[in-house]
């Protein structure tokens, strides 16, 4: 396993991460989720991603409770918050009083003493923005935290959070978790350079696009009844990638991944990983072997010639953007 630094902090993550979204604390049974976090660690991965939303804090409990075995300097636990978490008006969103408590609850959940990495879910407009960089400030000030990030804000919102916190001399923000892979690529154009230049580092999800690119789906050919878009409460983020077209360039990129000696998984995660500004690739898995497979990509290195037949491959669907 490789490691990077996230952003332009001195915290290092391994290349790829293991997420709990859509698996541990809902369509997982704990043990087995238990099962894959510890073959995870033991592979190497270091960095896991979780969030109070995930089934209502479900998801957090399993994953603190999995990694109460290992010490805990040795993993980098991420979390985050801005769903509704109760029926309450100040139950959700970015509030100084939402930051607080939410902190407490997933610190509670979590078993651990400190969040190493806490991450705003989604940009709250309702919010003024200084307001809630100074409850993260106060919360790393505190020892309840270490570093700060956000998930799918916008290049404008980063840089404005950025300028905020340079004019109020506030720990900078290190992260931004964004939806990054062969399929979606709308980060490339203004989320990366604005990242760049504010010091994050991009910590992506959904690498594999809901398994799309791990080549299970094929064109004209039954959904397999194992596969998470068989699963009616997870298919809703499935079904804007399974089209014919899509599912046809993506047989041409199994093509090429065979001819490297690799897996269309293995491919798609390089892929995703040859982007300097991305720190680490977050993966789900229910099964060891699928993670046994994803920590393979770690380190592969693809030549320029394959990334120009890769992105010859892309064009064919070119402006295809899944409902999100």
């Amino acid at each position: 396993m490789k490691y990077r630094n996230l952003g332009r902090s001195g915290l290092k993550v391994s290349e790829i991460a293991l997420g709990s979204w859509l698996t541990y604390g809902t369509a997982v049974e704990k043990q087995a989720a238990t099962d894959c976090i510890k073959f995870a660690y033991e592979q190497g991965i270091n960095f896991f991603d979780t969030a109070n939303a995930y089934n209502r804090g479900a998801s957090e409990k399993v994953v603190g409770e999995a990694l109460q075995d290992f010490p805990r300097e040795s993993y980098v636990l991420a979390t985050k918050l801005f769903f509704p978490m109760g029926e309450g008006p100040n139950d959700r969103g970015l509030s100084r009083k939402h930051i607080v408590e939410q902190c407490e609850a997933s610190l509670k959940r979590l078993g651990v003493d400190y969040i190493d990495l806490y991450q705003c879910h989604r940009f709250d407009p309702e919010t003024p923005l200084e307001e809630t960089l100074r409850a993260l400030d106060d919360l790393i000030a505190q020892g309840k935290v270490l570093y700060a990030g956000v998930s799918e804000w916008s290049a404008a919102q980063i840089t404005e959070a950025a300028h905020i916190g340079q004019k109020l001399n506030l720990r900078p923000l290190i992260s931004n978790q964004p939806i990054y892979n062969m399929l979606v690529r709308y980060i490339e154009k203004e989320v990366l350079p604005a990242s760049e230049r504010a010091g994050l580092g991009q910590v992506v999800f959904s690498p594999l696009a809901q398994g799309i690119l791990s080549g299970k789906y094929k064109p004209g050919q039954p959904i397999p009844s194992e596969s998470r878009a068989a699963n009616s409460d997870i298919n809703r983020w499935i079904s804007s990638y399974l089209k014919d077209d899509v599912l046809e360039c993506v047989g041409k990129l199994e093509t090429i991944a065979a001819g490297l000696g690799l897996t269309l998984s293995q491919l798609a995660l390089a892929w995703t990983l040859r982007q300097p500004g991305v720190s680490s690739a977050i993966v789900g898995a229910s099964r060891l072997s699928q993670i046994e497979e994803n920590v393979k990509a770690s380190g592969v290195v693809l030549a320029a010639d394959v990334l120009n037949e890769i992105d010859s491959v892309l064009e064919e669907i070119n402006g295809f953007v899944p409902i999100w």
